[in-house]
């Protein structure tokens, strides 16, 4: 399945500059999602969609990779838009894995399981979801909560969808995983600080 990281967003909240390439612990934000792609077994191509805000992002990854990993330049105008543009640019007419940037704990197991998953549940698209007890137990209040059934879950920024079909609304199968690492991603600098305490203990 191929892949496009989301590395085209502003950062705001952070007030770091480019969020993609934030350092953590030596290494880039993206890097670390790009890296878990890199080893997941049923990865096979990585875009990494950058906008103009994130020119450096995309110095980054071509430096990095060696122009291994492809970089899509989208319009910068919403993140919907920007998610199309990508995968019409890559020319991606099968499912997709869409993922944010800014997962540094995310790993190429839970990629790989994810994918699975997706395998089995029998819809065009599969969006990934944690419990929002996994959110309060590492401290975060997220932004976004949705009610399925009788429960409180929060998106965590990975996507699974029908290229072929990237334009149109899909039916969406909400797979709800309680791993820490789905849900941390990194949006204000506790968030960042919280992050590096994790990948200290590891």
């Amino acid at each position: 399945m191929d892949s496009v990281v989301m590395a085209g967003g502003l950062g705001r909240r952070l007030g770091m500059g480019e969020k993609p390439c934030i350092e953590l612990m030596g290494k880039y934000l993206v890097t670390y999602v790009i890296d878990a792609l890199d080893k997941a077994e049923h990865i096979d191509r990585i875009f990494v969609a950058v906008s103009p805000a994130t020119p450096n992002t995309e110095t980054v990854v071509l430096n990095h990779y060696g122009g291994r990993i492809k970089v899509i330049r989208t319009p910068g105008g919403n993140y919907v838009g920007d998610m199309v543009h990508a995968v019409e640019t890559a020319g991606i007419l099968k499912p997709v894995l869409i993922i944010m940037s800014d997962l540094p704990l995310i790993t190429s197991e839970l990629i790989d399981l994810i994918i699975d998953e997706y395998q089995k549940c029998g819809t065009p698209a599969l969006s990934v979801h944690v419990p929002i007890s996994v959110c309060r137990s590492l401290g975060i209040r997220p932004d976004t909560v949705f009610h399925r059934n009788g429960k409180l879950i929060v998106p965590t920024g990975v996507n699974i969808l029908d290229g072929h079909d990237i334009h149109k609304e899909q039916e969406d199968f909400n797979l709800v995983l309680e791993n820490p690492e789905l849900a941390l991603n990194i949006n204000t600098v506790n968030e960042l600080a919280h992050c590096k305490q994790l990948l200290e203990v590891v």
